[in-house]
């Protein structure tokens, strides 16, 4: 997967489209991320103890990971993501318009 934890991504397609955010979690068998205030959901919660009140809890939900695209922290810009290998076997990820390590 060439998006990780932490990135910043920009929403191509769905009712979030323009929006951007950080990623909280990848799911790189389902390939899906979930980013972090978008694509947000209710679900209901029951009480647990008698005399409690039920709950309402809004979390985000995975999406799928065709429909965002990784922000360049170098020159702010979406981009795809190529890899390079340096000269002490270390693999790094490379913005493809800047040419920059992300």
């Amino acid at each position: 997967m060439k998006i990780k934890k932490d990135d910043k991504v920009k929403i191509l397609a769905g009712k979030d489209q323009g929006k951007t955010g950080k990623i909280l979690q990848v799911y790189p068998k389902r390939n899906k991320v979930s980013v972090e205030g978008i694509n947000l959901l209710f679900k209901n919660v029951r009480a647990r103890r008698q005399g409690e009140k039920g709950q309402k809890i809004q979390f985000p939900a995975a999406l799928n990971i065709s429909n965002v695209a990784l922000v360049c922290p170098k020159c702010g810009k979406i981009t795809r993501v190529s890899h390079k290998i340096l000269e002490n076997n270390e693999r790094v990820r490379i913005c493809k318009k800047c040419k920059e390590i992300i």
